[in-house]
């Protein structure tokens, strides 16, 4: 067996190992993201629920600084 045959030999296992070990992390990778889906999920929910009460809030301080929030007020004189 000659120099070149060895080293075509390293590099042909290396390479074989180097395939196994990315598909071992895609594996993993694949599973963590499956894993993490419901709580992805909650999270999103929750994130949506909190800006609809921040836009409401918004709403309720713009109306009270406009005025628009007092249905019981008399109407501006014109």
């Amino acid at each position: 067996m000659g120099l070149m045959d060895t080293i075509k030999g390293w590099f042909s296992k290396g390479k074989d190992m180097a395939g196994d070990v990315a598909d071992k992390a895609g594996d993993a990778a694949e599973g963590a993201w499956d894993k993490t889906k419901g709580v992805r999920d909650k999270a999103g929910d929750m994130a949506e629920g909190a800006m609809d009460k921040a836009k409401d809030l918004a709403e309720d301080i713009k109306d009270k600084f406009d005025g628009d929030d007092d249905e019981d007020a008399a109407p501006a004189a014109e």
